[in-house]
């Protein structure tokens, strides 16, 4: 597929400018587990994944890091900083590249502003030759946005991501990759296409933020997708399934697929789906609190299909990064800690809960639901 973006060097592997579209993962396991991180980076490799990401939130991830570093000699690393940018220069030597979430950089080092820190950012970059990603996510979305374009968030999503290319403009560095990614397939469409639109020149990563279990995960992911490569939007990309981490290249294999269908013209059909019960769960990654956490999303999806027919959404979240604010807008949410699990109903706190308890109250919030969804259709 031709594609109108410029292209850039990620450790050596091309992106944009009509290079072949590169499929991604990140690795669930946790950072600090050297050998856990090292096997999986090198599964993810294995399975076609031209790009393999890794959290780092504290200084004892860093040095793990320099370790993995050091094991996966040939694999083109990126590291996801999230809250934790200030962390970039300690971990530049190790990665290709550097992803940072212009919704959590407000609330970090107060003193210093956004043009400030991004600056520092690309400064890192330059100084280590890396790359950067400008991850955009609608769960955090940086309030200055939101409340500059109020009950409009996808604009919001848009326009941040605008924003911060213009900064990467002004500093004069061009080797950066976007994303704008939600767990709704229509607004990541419409997000990505409003942004090829205004900033053609920019490679573009794809992603649901929280696709979910297989099968319909990966509906939920072609459905974002297709319409877009086919379209000719879109670098690089990443399936972001809920899965253990024995079957975490599977997210590989499925977006290798996705672009082989797209580019022999093979698209999926499915009229009624989104139109039912929504499970949303995240991707497994390193920031999970509680390896139950996948099991506990299975759990969720086979208690609640007795309300498949109904427009219910519940959003499964395993850590603090993207569980509080990324379940406020589903009618019912869990985020899971170490030993609890957050219960909500939209934005409003239910209770804590024990990963053996929750389901039980889970049951009864839902029960109430579909009871108020079947008085409304009488």
């Amino acid at each position: 597929m031709a594609h109108k973006t410029r292209k850039i060097d990620i450790g050596g592997i091309k992106v944009g400018g009509g290079a072949p579209i590169v499929v991604q993962s990140m690795c669930a396991t946790r950072t600090a587990d050297v050998d856990a991180t090292v096997s999986q980076a090198h599964q993810l490799a294995g399975a076609g994944a031209g790009i393999v990401r890794i959290a780092v939130d504290n200084e004892r991830e860093v040095a793990a890091l320099k370790e993995i570093r050091a094991q996966t000699e040939g694999i083109v690393l990126s590291v996801d900083l999230q809250e934790n940018y200030k962390l970039a220069d300690k971990v530049a030597p190790y990665v290709d590249k550097i992803r940072y979430n212009p919704g959590h950089l407000h609330h970090i080092e107060k003193s210093r502003t956004i043009e400030q820190k991004v600056r520092w950012l690309t400064e890192v970059a330059r100084d280590n030759d890396l790359a950067i990603r400008i991850g955009v996510n609608c769960g955090s979305v940086a309030p200055a946005f939101l409340e500059k374009y109020p009950g409009d968030q996808l604009t919001a999503l848009v326009e941040s991501a605008v924003y911060h290319c213009s900064l990467m403009d002004d500093y004069g560095f061009d080797r950066f990759v976007v994303s704008l990614k939600d767990s709704d397939p229509v607004k990541v469409r419409e997000a990505n296409r409003r942004f090829s639109e205004r900033r053609p020149d920019v490679p573009i990563h794809l992603g649901v933020t929280e696709a979910g279990l297989p099968p319909d995960g990966i509906t939920k992911t072609r459905l974002a997708f297709e319409e877009l490569l086919a379209q000719e939007i879109g670098d690089t990309l990443r399936v972001s399934l809920t899965l253990p981490n024995e079957r975490k290249h599977e997210e590989v294999l499925v977006g290798h697929r996705i672009i082989e269908d797209v580019a022999a013209g093979r698209f999926i059909s499915v009229p009624e789906f989104g139109k039912g019960l929504n499970i949303i769960s995240c991707p497994s990654c390193s920031r999970v609190e509680n390896e139950k956490f996948v099991e506990l999303a299975q759990q969720v999806k086979e208690l609640a299909s007795y309300a498949a027919s109904y427009r219910i959404t519940i959003a499964v979240m395993g850590c603090r990064v993207n569980g509080p604010g990324e379940t406020d807008d589903a009618d019912l949410g869990l985020w899971c800690g170490p030993t609890t699990v957050n219960l909500k109903r939209k934005d409003h706190k239910l209770g804590n809960f024990k990963y053996d308890e929750v389901l039980a109250r889970l049951r009864v919030e839902l029960d109430r639901l579909v009871a108020e969804r079947s008085e409304q259709t009488n």
